[in-house]
């Protein structure tokens, strides 16, 4: 396996990781018709523009020797209006194909963005995660993530979903 900075040649391996990761992950937690209509030919198109634009945010992904890119990771400066920009970080996404959860590669994209925040000089971290989504909470709890009190409902998806808000002083100093 291994972790390398997306370009836009991935965008449509992202696009199927993106939409396969949500079906699986939010299964019974949000509608099947919602999930069932994602549009994965407008998912790849939104990745491209990502890639081709990306500003300051990074995403990593995670490269198999056989089956291609298989997760990522996306990171950057935090988005919450009560962030110092120039302080705090957030992972905005880390998505990975439920063949390859539990073997350590949601790990290794984690460490990677975490890697990358600690280099722009980010001394906190934050992301936010669907508060009935128990599986990444455990994950993100077992790295040292903790929940900060902050909630929030994200209706960008046309559905109302209620995210909390987690919290990690930077721990992994950039390589040298």
């Amino acid at each position: 396996m291994r972790i390398r900075e997306a370009t836009v040649v991935d965008a449509d391996m992202l696009g199927d990781v993106h939409v396969r990761t949500w079906q699986e992950a939010y299964r019974g937690k949000i509608s099947a018709q919602y999930l069932a209509q994602i549009d994965l030919a407008q998912r790849r198109q939104g990745w491209r523009r990502i890639l081709q634009n990306p500003g300051l945010a990074a995403t990593l992904v995670a490269e198999h020797e056989c089956q291609g890119v298989v997760g990522f990771i996306r990171v950057s400066s935090s988005r919450d209006s009560d962030a110092d920009t120039r302080r705090v970080g957030e992972v905005y996404g880390l998505y990975l194909l439920p063949a390859f959860w539990g073997r350590g590669v949601g790990r290794m994209l984690m460490e990677a963005g975490l890697r990358r925040l600690a280099q722009a000089g980010y001394m906190e971290n934050t992301l936010w995660v669907l508060a009935t989504n128990d599986r990444a909470r455990r994950f993100y709890e077992a790295s040292g993530w903790r929940p900060d009190g902050a909630t929030k409902t994200d209706d960008s998806h046309g559905v109302p979903l209620i995210e909390v808000r987690y919290r990690r002083t930077a721990s992994i100093q950039p390589s040298v």
